[in-house]
């Protein structure tokens, strides 16, 4: 079967991206392993009991690379964190500082919020509607 395992998300710094992944997101590390030369191969996913994507969190090496972190998507939502508790995981990441760009929307499709991390790069926060 195929599917898509890892998404790279470009970044100033390992530590300071671990920490906001794991402790505002609550997205738990997967991987941190030294690589020789001198980068880390560091990985964490929203979920311990699915078998879905994660993110290889990738310091940035150049100017280039650099000026991508925050804007991997030209301003858009370019990730989307599904959960099965809306009310719960709005509730968490606010406390925990995450910054929403706007109120909580309940649309046909579920309820939504756009958050963004750390660096930038807006993300939804969704509860997909039940389905019919």
């Amino acid at each position: 079967m195929r599917r898509i395992a890892l998404v790279t998300l470009v970044v100033d710094d390992y530590d300071e991206a671990i920490r906001h992944y794991t402790q505002a997101l609550g997205f738990r590390l997967v991987e941190d392993t030294p690589r020789p030369d001198g980068s880390r191969w560091v990985v964490v996913a929203p979920d311990a009991g699915r078998d879905g994507s994660g993110l290889l969190l990738a310091r940035a090496k150049d100017d280039a690379q650099r000026g991508r972190v925050g804007d991997q998507t030209g301003g858009r939502v370019g990730f989307f964190l599904h959960t099965d508790d809306f009310a719960r995981d709005h509730e968490r990441m606010r406390a925990a500082g995450v910054t929403f760009l706007e109120e909580p929307r309940h649309e046909p499709y579920g309820s939504v919020v756009v958050f963004q991390d750390l660096y930038g790069n807006r993300w939804d926060l969704l509860e997909p509607a039940p389905a019919p």
